[in-house]
Parts: C-alpha cells; sequence; structure tokens
C-alpha cells in the first residue's frame, strides 16, 4: 500500500467511523472504486485505533469519571450506586458479545463479509432500519436510565457491526432508540462501548500488519495518525447536529450509496469480490487442467530444427495479485508501473540502470533481490 492510498482511506476512516454509515464498508468501497487492493481487516481494525484515541480526548472527563469510580467502588460499597461506577460494569457486559461473535467469526469477517453486494445490501437494511426507528420512537431516556438489561442490549447491536455496511455506531444508536434513549446519549454511550472492544480488535490485529497483508507498518501508521484527527472534528460535530436534527440525512446517504453499489456490480463496474483479499486463495494454488499425453504418430519424422526454449513460469505475487519481476524481484503495479514491496508495505522507485530501488520513507537505495 502506498502512503497516499494510506492517506486517503485514513481520511475515509476519520470521517465515517461516528457516523451511522459505516467505515469498514467505506473502506472496502473506496478501495474496489480506486481499483486498489482490498485493505484488509487488519489495517481496518488498525486504523480504528486513530478514531477511538480522538474519543479518549473528547470524552475524557467522562471516562476518567467511569474509570475512577469504578476501581474504588470495588472496595468502596457507598459507590456501587453511583452511575459512572455502574458505566464501569455496563461497558464490560456489553463488551462480551462483540468478543464472544469476532472470536468465532473471524475467518467470515475476514473474507465472506467483505463482499461488495453485502455490504450494499446491509447499507440499505440497516439504513433503513435506522429511519423507521428514528421517526417513530418516543426517546425520554437519558444515559443515567441504564442498568444491566439495557447495556446487553447495546452490546448486542454493536455486534452487529462485524458485517461491514452495518455500521458500529449506526447499530449501536439504533438499539438505543428502540429502549428509548435520546440520539445524543445513545451516541455518546455507543462511542464508550467501543472503546474496549475496538482498542481490543486493534491489538490483535498489530500481529498482521505486514505478515502477508497488503498494507505494512508505514502505510497504517500514516492511515491511523490521519483517521485519528479527522475523527475527533467529527466527533464534535456529530454532537452538536444531532441535538437538533435527525438521522435521516444519513439514511438516504446509506441507501443511496447501497444502490448504487449494486448497480455498479451489476453492470460490471466493481468486482464484488475483488481484492487481495479474495484473489490470495486463487493465487495460491493454481489449478493446472492436465491434458492425456498422445501416443506418437510414427509416420511423422521427428523436426531437425532444435526445439524452443520453454518459456519462463510466472511469478504471482499472492497478496496484491500481481505478477512478480523476476529480473527485479518484486511485483509491479500494471496500472502506475511501481514495483510494489511487501517487506516495506508500500510502492517504491526503481533504477534500472543501478538495479537498485529506492526506499520512499528514508530515501536509501536498496538492492530487492539481494535484500529479499
Amino acid at each position: 500500500m502506498s502512503l497516499f492510498e494510506a492517506l486517503i482511506l485514513g481520511l475515509v476512516q476519520g470521517l465515517t467511523e461516528f457516523l451511522p454509515v459505516s467505515s469498514s464498508g467505506h473502506l472496502r468501497v473506496m478501495s474496489a472504486f480506486f481499483g486498489w487492493p482490498d485493505p484488509g481487516a487488519a489495517f481496518t481494525a488498525v486504523s480504528q485505533l486513530g478514531t477511538e484515541l480522538a474519543v479518549l480526548i473528547y470524552f475524557r472527563q467522562r471516562i476518567w469519571a467511569i474509570l475512577s469510580t469504578w476501581s474504588r467502588s470495588l472496595f468502596d460499597r457507598g459507590l456501587r450506586g453511583d452511575i459512572h461506577a455502574r458505566l464501569g460494569w455496563y461497558v464490560i457486559l456489553g463488551t462480551l458479545p462483540i468478543v464472544v461473535l469476532g472470536l468465532l467469526l473471524e475467518e467470515q469477517i475476514d473474507s465472506v463479509f467483505r463482499d461488495l453486494r453485502l455490504i450494499a445490501l446491509t447499507l440499505i437494511v440497516f439504513g433503513v432500519i435506522l429511519g423507521i426507528v428514528d421517526r417513530y420512537t418516543r426517546k425520554y431516556r437519558e444515559i443515567e436510565d441504564l442498568n444491566a438489561t439495557r447495556g446487553l442490549t447495546f452490546g448486542l447491536f454493536q455486534a452487529l457491526s462485524l458485517i461491514p455496511g452495518v455500521s458500529r455506531s449506526g447499530g449501536t444508536v439504533t438499539g438505543g432508540m428502540l429502549l428509548g434513549f435520546t440520539r445524543r446519549d445513545a451516541a455518546e454511550y455507543s462511542f464508550l462501548l467501543a472503546l474496549p472492544a475496538v482498542f481490543g480488535s486493534g491489538l490483535y490485529k498489530l500481529t498482521d500488519i505486514g505478515d502477508g497483508e497488503y498494507a505494512g507498518w508505514g502505510a497504517t501508521i500514516v492511515g491511523t495518525l490521519v483517521a485519528g484527527v479527522v475523527g475527533f472534528v467529527v466527533i464534535a460535530w456529530l454532537m452538536r447536529f444531532i441535538s437538533t436534527h435527525s438521522f435521516m440525512p444519513f439514511v438516504y446517504y446509506r441507501v443511496g450509496l447501497g444502490i448504487l453499489i449494486l448497480a455498479l456490480v451489476s453492470w460490471g463496474v466493481l468486482d464484488p469480490e475483488g481484492g487481495a483479499g479474495s484473489q490470495t486463495a486463487r493465487n495460491e494454488v493454481v489449478a493446472v487442467e492436465e491434458t492425456p499425453e498422445e501416443e506418437p504418430d510414427p509416420a511423422s519424422a521427428p523436426s531437425a530444427e532444435p526445439s524452443a526454449e520453454p518459456a519462463p513460469a510466472v511469478t504471482v505475487d499472492p497478496v496484491t495479485g500481481w505478477e512478480v519481476d523476476p529480473g527485479v524481484g518484486l511485483p509491479r503495479n500494471p496500472q502506475s508501473g511501481l514495483y510494489h514491496d511487501p517487506d516495506l508495505g508500500m510502492d517504491v522507485d526503481y533504477d534500472p540502470e543501478t538495479g537498485l530501488a529506492t526506499d520512499p520513507m528514508t530515501g536509501r537505495t536498496y538492492d530487492p533481490l539481494a535484500d529479499g
């Protein structure tokens, strides 16, 4: 992944993480639209660490009150009825569904759930549900009205966000409004509830970065930092917006985007399973149809001309799906013409005269064949 791709995807992550439009779905769609490989579930999970840092900063007073009161309530029975002590337990309880389902469905999350057709359908269906709930439910409860049952219900709705296109904030806020919570309080609790799940997922997926993933460490760090800065601005704007407005603009956007994706897929403009994530399995094993050997014709004389040298086998990089240049030892992007170094996780410049590549992060030249 180039730094430009990381910059764009980090911007998309920051803009969409807290809006009820699905950040993971947008990362997948944007990559497909620009013809980039799927950034993968690891990049998506790790880049969300940046946006959750924005939550920590924006809600720092509430979060400190929860951590402080909850920890002291373990030894002081008089604090156990305080809302912040109870919020600590409700966040723990509400996190259990997404942790359990995330571990059980990890393989599907990394593959089947990233199909563009499924993303489009979830954008439309859950967008309509969000609109209906927002318009017809009575919203009178505040965050102080949370209890164990409601906290767990919030968590069940958050678990739906394991499917790209549902939206973590959209699913959780929908569940909150169904329980009678105001838009602002449902949104605030959804952001608090996401903290342990997102941090846990991001730290868990850190080990996958650079290990056969399209996004390397350099690109992932850039995307995460950009997502954090943009995410903080979006939180501040959204909390003001939903105090006086409904979620209907986001509903219209979700439905429109879902219809557009389905149309582009049906017209063949977008490959629903395109990207590195779906190509890996096809590239790892190449099936060759074996044809039975024909008996030589005794009447035919052997040719006096020497047989032609067999063509060299084409090597395909399993991550990007691009052909590897045997003279360079790196896969080449057929669109940009740049070579991709999987160890750096980004595209590099290559000088055919010297046989050296240039590390875009340090500016130093190196021999890909010697270093690889």
